[in-house]
């Protein structure tokens, strides 16, 4: 799922204004601000949309996690609580149908009540193939007749979910799902008001006058593009007396330096580090570093404009995938805690059903290792295989700072490790890097994923054949095999298991990607600022029980 990132330099001037009329920040972080109830944000990248059905990307999670909620919300723990739920559902014999029942006290920010029609409308939209939503496949081979609907075989009002009641949702599932309430907290499972999505069109989700709310916060200020929004307290919320923080002002900052001298100026209260910056802050006490479950990746297109590119030969791609040093690009480029990442799964993330052994554990950390030597014998082969003796490529990547260091290094190592190979950088808007990767309309690109539930799964089957996220033209049959088995076994968990340690090294045999790094992410932090929920999966951050002293 998830991806993000960052300011212009001649924007510094209107964005200072905007923050100190908001802040009284007393610098380096500290002190307190407006009656220590507003926040001064910062994200790395423009907010692609607040339609929930078609995000894919982390900001636009980490806002609607903020201003809308569906049946479960995340804890600050990591666990999973009723939300929209007034009690835990109801389950059949067979553990297939579940039926919940709705609070009757939550309401939309235009007053109008959350009913089970809302999540109806919601699902069957996430599912219908002329929505065209990457997300749909959730509920594929999830809920009841959704991958035939997603197929465009049945029609999305034959989805195995409907209203009993305006507060009664029954839901049948094609099988047990273990992560299900995971499945539940996340965006594009959230109701949607068919009315109002109906009476907006294709405006829906495309600014904040085109959306209603039902979590902590509405959304204010957006419009689309621009680089600031602000979230205010929502007194609509039905837990509205657990909110305690009434403004969070969000800002889109590109530049470290930038975000640095704001950040010890007082005016914003947050900001990623990365790089050489973090390093200089070794000393700060407001320096910390996250881990997380995301893996960074470089993804290899294999057919662009209709058309093989040389990524298609096998040895050019491990060629590429062996020739980095990743242990110098963390230690001496980002700097920020992350790992050298030798894997796709990342470690921590789950555990063997039976052994409780960690999953990066038992399959190995090394699967696609540097390895100059092999590198340089492999991308030879491939280029006599593709009767070439140079080739260029174009690497895509974010308009960030920190992206465009990280492209060089990965540029340099490339063209001095690899005869033959012509590296071209191109650093676009965040949201222009999305629309290239759904358009399949790149070479090489520096992809991140960060886990939407805690399974291996959900980062293996993105490269499936037809997987909504492959956009790369990889394909292996045996792989596709392996992850359909794994997505449909819910009793031998043991088998299930051994299929995905299976696939995962199948798909760094192949070279499908070339694993980078697994994230850390340093920050500073002013210390009166509590309780932000930091997340291993889902939205990276949840705000809705975050204070300032």
């Amino acid at each position: 799922m998830k991806k993000g990132y960052l300011l212009k330099t001649t924007a510094v001037v209107g964005l200072s204004a905007f923050l100190l009329a908001a802040c009284g920040n007393s610098g380096n972080g500290e002190g307190g601000s407006n009656e220590g109830t507003t926040l001064n944000w910062t994200t790395s990248g423009e907010l692609p949309t607040m339609d929930t059905t078609m995000a894919t990307d982390n900001i636009s999670f980490t806002a609607m996690e903020a201003v809308n909620e569906g049946l479960y919300r995340q804890t600050q723990e990591g666990e999973y609580e009723l939300a929209l739920l007034a009690e835990e559902p109801e389950i059949s014999e067979d553990g297939n149908t579940y039926t919940y029942k709705l609070k009757d006290n939550a309401v939309w920010s235009n007053g109008d009540p959350i009913t089970a029609n809302d999540f109806v409308f919601a699902w069957q939209r996430l599912v219908n193939p002329d929505q065209g939503a990457t997300y749909s496949y959730l509920l594929d081979g999830i809920v009841e007749n959704a991958s035939e609907i997603i197929a465009g075989d049945k029609d999305p009002s034959e989805l195995g979910v409907k209203a009993i009641d305006d507060h009664t949702l029954e839901v049948k599932y094609a099988k047990p799902v273990p992560y299900i309430e995971g499945l539940l907290a996340m965006a594009p499972l959230y109701p949607l008001n068919e009315k109002y999505v109906n009476e907006k069109g294709d405006a829906y989700g495309t600014t904040a006058e085109n959306v209603l709310y039902n979590g902590p916060y509405v959304l204010e200020g957006w419009d689309g593009t621009n680089l600031n929004w602000t979230m205010k307290k929502n007194d609509q919320y039905w837990d509205k007396d657990a909110v305690k923080t009434d403004v969070i002002n969000w800002q889109v900052i590109k530049e470290n330096s930038t975000a640095l001298n704001l950040f010890d100026s007082g005016e914003i209260d947050y900001t990623t580090v990365g790089g050489e910056y973090a390093q200089t802050r070794q000393d700060d006490p407001n320096l910390a570093s996250s881990p997380e479950s995301t893996i960074a990746y470089i993804k290899m297109n294999q057919e662009r404009d209709g058309k093989e590119t040389p990524l298609a030969n096998k040895n050019i791609r491990h060629g590429i995938a062996q020739a980095i040093d990743k242990d110098s690009y963390v230690d001496d480029v980002l700097q920020n805690g992350s790992v050298k990442a030798d894997y796709f799964v990342p470690k921590d993330l789950a555990s063997d059903p039976n052994g409780g052994e960690d999953f990066r554990k038992e399959n190995g950390s090394d699967l696609l290792p540097y390895d100059l030597e092999a590198a340089q014998e492999a991308f030879k082969q491939g280029l006599e295989e593709i009767g070439e003796d140079n080739i260029s490529l174009e690497l895509l990547t974010d308009d960030t700072e920190g992206a465009k260091r990280s492209a060089e290094y990965l540029q340099g190592q490339l063209q001095e490790n690899l005869d033959g190979l012509n590296v071209e950088i191109k650093a676009v808007p965040f949201k222009s890097r999305i629309a290239a990767d759904d358009k399949q309309d790149y070479d090489l690109q520096i992809a991140l994923w960060s886990a939407d539930y805690a399974d291996p799964i959900n980062y293996l089957e993105l490269f499936q054949t037809d997987g909504p996220n492959n956009k790369s033209g990889y394909s292996n049959p045996q792989y596709d095999e392996l992850i359909k088995a794994s997505l449909n076994e819910t009793e031998k968990l043991d088998e299930r298991w051994d299929n995905l340690k299976e696939a995962e090294k199948m798909l760094l045999d192949d070279a499908a990607i070339a694993p980078l790094y697994q994230r850390s992410q340093a920050y500073l932090q002013n210390p009166s600022v509590k309780d932000v929920a930091r997340n291993q999966v889902g939205a990276n951050e949840g705000f809705k029980w975050v204070t300032k002293e």
